[in-house]
């Protein structure tokens, strides 16, 4: 069996009885086959180097791997003991053996296609989930289906195929099944054929534990879900019967029992769930299951009522939540699985889920998991899109109207408002057991309030996000509302009621939420500055809840609506909160600084002044926290700082610069806060400019650490290391040994061709603009064997890259730069003369060929001859036929500089006598009065032409204030363009010259000769633009 695709994929599971049936996969799926040490297939285990998996039945021997390697493949030696055979080792899907006669089964198969042999006709594929099958001629291809529920039925012979050991455990209960209320159901599953049971059941069942006949079901039902319509009656009439049971003994006092049943209950409903959820294309017009469905609100009441009786110390508590919970995620499940048929739940699911969270039936009987689940619940049927209906209401469905209708007739002015108020003042408000972790934790309190994916678990981010969904969802009504909750709250608040402090905080945490939605409606800068900013400067201990909320708050408005006039003064209020005497307050103030300088009208002159207070003051922050995750908080923010403020910060970064060297070396065991660190050093570095050569004997070893892949750590730090690595070259005023040893690293990234390809090729860029000698005498050798690795798999896009860096080798050294990447360019030479199909590989061959044929002739000559010998061809015909691709190929090239660059080299080959030359004539001033008509402006007062692309050294490049100043690899480039012919050449001059040259070797009549091949148009052009010369 073989994978195709890249990665595992998870929640496949693979049973297999293999009868002589040879089979290849790799090692990572064998990991799979572990199934086999629960007895159902054969055995697993560890000899030696090996990995060994022995079916049971007859095979050719035991599969095998070894463990060395990591993608080693799965081999079935053709005799018992051998290694593979040699037809094996020569191919990667099923091979060799005699006819395959035995039984696959697939469970659970979420991800990826399954390429797999094609058994005999009379062996059966048993598909257990969701799946789509075809056939090919040699395979059959298994491909998951979301919303694809295929149902066949169960083959007789499509057995278990139990170990001896776990028969005789099943046995017993599998026989009182047999015997008991649920007979029936198994004799017409024929259950015991499918469980490889002898037929004749003994006369008087042993005694069994309850559980396993549970867990017997559970097995039932895994390899049964295709029968999902035949299993659902006998499944709801179970699990009826232990709820049943449980509730009636819940009065007993006799807690085992109650377990017991309890157990039942929960272990039947995760069944009932598997098959409710994937058992069913159009589970609503299936009677059982909608029943099923409707009875759980009712089951939920009662299990609710139970809480009351069976306290938090009771043994069954824990069980009771978990099947509380576990009703719950039916609903959720089959909610987003089945958004239309979930239509008729609707209005019930809302009415349950309002009332038990949002009015005093929930009191003494929910608990916060049980809230978070219906709030989540309450979220997705408000922002559910099937539920929205289009602009144009007639585009819209008839079921997805009728869901909107639902959901509207039950969010009324009473509900919503009931919610909106309830969320706020009772949901919203700071808690006793959160105030003291205030106190005790402050950083793990500032913690907890991140978001993520927790507002689908904890209470205080799923209030939020539900207070944001249904505010966004019904923002005309709730407005309104949460306006009036503003007024009421005007003015200072007194600081010895806790209560209003905590209503005002809950109120203003409302309001930041929604920001968006309140932009028409709130005069936020009046707010500002005359209720807002008096509180900030209310500096009583008691009174800190509101100046950390009051400042969160502005962050979360700053980029929404705050007058740009008004930034001084909110400065002025982050410089005194991040002297505040509270922890907590301090954090939530640098999370404001940060949002307030990454806002897009931010303006560095306003900022300037208080730059140094604030970035002191932020490193003294970034020294007192001690937990990782705001040590990263922190680093973020002085980041973003250093980022938007640039050059301005050289003179304050001496005492950060001297901390994260120790804060490196503390942080050797949390990558992720080592990340930070790296994000910090390349602002840093961006900031310092050539000024950071000065951070090497601390630099170098970080990006050398950071991006070695022989070292675990470089799976966290990579990403972030070669983006350090870059813009240290970029800013590096000269090369070091320390810095071209760092090279060495480069060669394993190639070879991982992975996303980070891109980055790696502007590393290797700036070398080449750094210190093109000394780097491509060191390393041009194996990295030239690199690229003709990667240029043989890597895509189009890639293969641009690759031919991008040889082009500007060509360019800073022409000498040097051909001899170094002479592997390529036959290459090149052979897609120019066969005509590369893509236009962007060929525009880039046609640059990379340009440079040499340009700058360096005598190797264009070598070369030329080169290819001669391999096309078996004369080099003057072999030279014809590229001038003649070439003219043919122009307009593949976009970019101005290239299309310049083929005129200039093609134009290079005159003066010539050569007759195949001559023969070209023709298309090399064609390519030369485009490129003409591409570099040539006119000068509207002297009506004269010029190239536009000269360059001189008295231009400079005006850098206004929102630009970055440019980096020294930017001044590099600039004096590469000095010596570049392309901008030191006139392309006019050229071409002139070159045609007087042609016509003083060839004679007044021969040129004229010449020049008659040529369209008369195009002498006509040619001619004006020549005038004056």
């Amino acid at each position: 069996m073989m994978y195709q695709g890249r990665g595992e994929y998870s929640g496949i599971q693979i049973y297999e009885e293999l009868q002589g049936y040879s089979a290849f996969i790799t090692a990572a799926e064998l990991r799979r086959v572990k199934a086999c040490e629960n007895g159902k297939m054969g055995r697993y285990h560890v000899t030696g180097d090996r990995r060994v998996y022995e079916p049971w039945g007859p095979l050719a021997g035991p599969l095998y791997a070894d463990l060395g390697q990591p993608d080693a493949k799965l081999h079935v030696p053709s005799e018992p003991g051998s290694g593979p055979t040699p037809a094996q080792s020569q191919h990667t899907a099923a091979i060799g053996c005699p006819q395959p006669v035995g039984l696959t089964m697939i469970h659970s198969l979420q991800g990826g296609t399954v390429l797999m042999p094609q058994p005999p006709k009379d062996i059966r594929t048993l598909i257990v989930h969701r799946c789509h099958i075809s056939h090919h001629p040699y395979t059959r291809v298994l491909t998951p289906q979301p919303q694809c529920c295929l149902h066949q039925p169960m083959p007789a012979e499509a057995a278990l195929g139990l170990s001896p050991s776990k028969k005789c455990t099943c046995q017993p209960s599998v026989y009182s099944l047999y015997s008991g209320p649920q007979g029936r159901f198994l004799r017409d599953l024929q259950g015991l054929q499918l469980l490889n049971l002898p037929m004749d059941p003994p006369s008087v069942p042993p005694t069994f534990s309850p559980l396993t006949e549970i867990n017997v079901f559970c097995e039932f039902v895994d390899i049964s879900l295709q029968l999902a319509s035949g299993i659902y009656n006998f499944a709801c009439s179970l699990w009826n019967h232990h709820t049943d049971t449980f509730l009636q003994q819940v009065s007993s006092g006799n807690e085992a029992a109650v377990l017991s049943s309890l157990e039942r209950t929960l272990l039947s409903l995760k069944v009932l769930r598997k098959l409710t959820v994937n058992g069913f294309v159009e589970p609503h017009k299936n009677m059982e299951v909608m029943g099923f469905l409707h009875g759980i609100f009712d089951r939920l009441k009662q299990f609710l009522e139970c809480s009351r009786s069976i306290g938090t110390d009771n043994v069954c508590r824990d069980r009771l939540e978990k099947t509380i919970i576990l009703f719950t995620k039916v609903l959720l499940d089959f909610l987003d699985q089945h958004p239309f048929s979930f239509t008729p739940l609707i209005q019930r699911s809302l009415e349950f889920s309002v009332s038990y969270v949002f009015t005093e039936v929930g009191e003494g009987v929910t608990f916060e998991r049980f809230i978070v689940q219906c709030m989540n619940l309450i979220k997705m049927i408000v922002k559910n899109y099937a539920y929205k209906p289009s602009k144009n209401f007639e585009d819209s469905s008839p079921e997805t109207l009728e869901a909107h209708k639902i959901k509207m007739a039950f969010f009324t002015y009473p509900t919503l408002t009931e919610i909106c108020r309830r969320l706020v003042s009772h949901y919203f408000l700071l808690t006793e057991e959160e105030l003291t972790m205030w106190e005790e934790d402050p950083e793990g309190f500032t913690v907890e309030e991140t978001g993520g994916d927790s507002w689908k678990y904890s209470l205080r981010p799923c209030t939020e996000v539900l207070f944001i969904d249904i505010f966004h969802e019904y923002n005309q009504t709730l407005t309104p509302v949460l306006l009036e909750m503003m007024q009421t709250l005007q003015g200072p608040t007194n600081v010895e009621d806790m209560n209003a402090l905590l209503i005002k905080d809950a109120v203003y945490n409302a309001v930041g939420l929604a920001a968006y939605e309140l932009f028409d409606s709130v005069d936020f800068d009046q707010w500002f500055k005359n209720q807002l900013l008096p509180e900030l400067q209310v500096i009583h201990n008691r009174y800190k809840p509101l100046r950390r909320r009051v400042i969160w708050l502005i962050g979360q408005w700053i980029s929404v609506k705050f007058k740009s006039d008004l930034r001084p003064m909110l400065y002025e209020a982050i410089c005194n909160l991040l002297q505040d005497q509270d922890l907590v307050v301090r954090i939530e103030t640098a999370t404001t600084l940060k949002l307030t300088v990454d806002d897009f009208e931010f303006r560095t002159d306003q900022f300037l002044p208080y730059l140094e207070t604030m970035f002191t003051l932020l490193f003294q922050l970034l020294q007192q926290v001690t937990e990782c995750d705001t040590k990263m908080h922190v680093l973020h923010v002085l980041s973003c700082v250093i980022e938007r403020v640039n050059i301005q910060i050289r003179p304050y970064v001496g005492c950060l610069v001297q901390y994260l060297p120790l804060l490196w070396k503390q942080s050797e065991e949390h990558n992720m806060l080592r990340c930070a660190i790296l994000t910090t050093l390349i602002h840093l570095v961006q900031g310092l400019g050539a000024d950071s050569k000065n951070l090497y004997p601390f630099l170098l070893p970080v990006i050398q650490l950071s991006t070695d892949v022989s070292q675990p750590p470089h799976v966290y730090l990579l990403e972030d290391g070669l983006e350090l690595w870059l813009v240290t070259l970029e800013n590096s005023p000269c090369v070091t040994p320390e810095l071209l040893r760092i090279f060495q690293n480069m060669s394993p990234l190639l070879e991982l061709s992975s996303e980070n390809l891109r980055t790696c090729f502007k590393i290797i860029n700036g070398y080449i603009f750094l210190s093109s000698t000394e780097f491509l005498q060191t390393y041009a050798v194996g990295l030239c064997q690199s690229f003709c690795e990667l240029l043989k798999e890597i895509t189009t896009e890639g293969q641009v890259q690759v031919l991008k860096v040889v082009e500007n080798a060509l360019k800073v050294n022409p000498v040097l730069g051909p001899q170094m990447f002479q592997p390529i360019l036959p290459c090149v030479f052979r897609g120019i003369i066969e005509g590369e199909r893509y236009p962007v590989v060929m525009s880039t061959y046609l640059g990379v060929m340009g440079r040499v044929l340009l700058q360096n002739t005598s190797f264009f000559s070598s070369l030329l001859n080169e290819m001669a010998h391999k096309f078996n061809q004369e080099m003057d015909q072999l030279l014809g036929n590229m001038i003649e691709m070439w003219v043919d190929r122009m307009d593949n090239i976009t970019q101005p500089e290239r299309r310049k660059l083929s005129a200039l080299a093609l134009l290079s080959l005159l003066p010539s006598d050569n007759s195949v030359i001559q023969d070209k004539f023709c298309g090399i001033i064609n390519i030369s009065v485009e490129g003409l008509h591409d570099v040539m402006t006119e000068d509207p007062e002297t009506g004269t032409y010029k190239d536009c692309m000269l360059m001189s050294h008295l231009e400079e490049p005006k850098v206004t204030e929102d630009e970055e100043p440019p980096t020294e690899q930017d001044k590099r480039k600039k004096m590469l363009a000095l010596k570049d012919p392309v901008h030191t050449v006139s392309l006019q001059q050229f071409i002139y010259e070159k045609l007087k040259a042609q016509q003083e070797l060839l004679g007044e009549q021969g040129f004229q000769s010449l020049m008659e091949t040529v369209d008369t148009e195009i002498v006509t052009q040619l001619q004006e633009f020549l005038q004056g010369f």
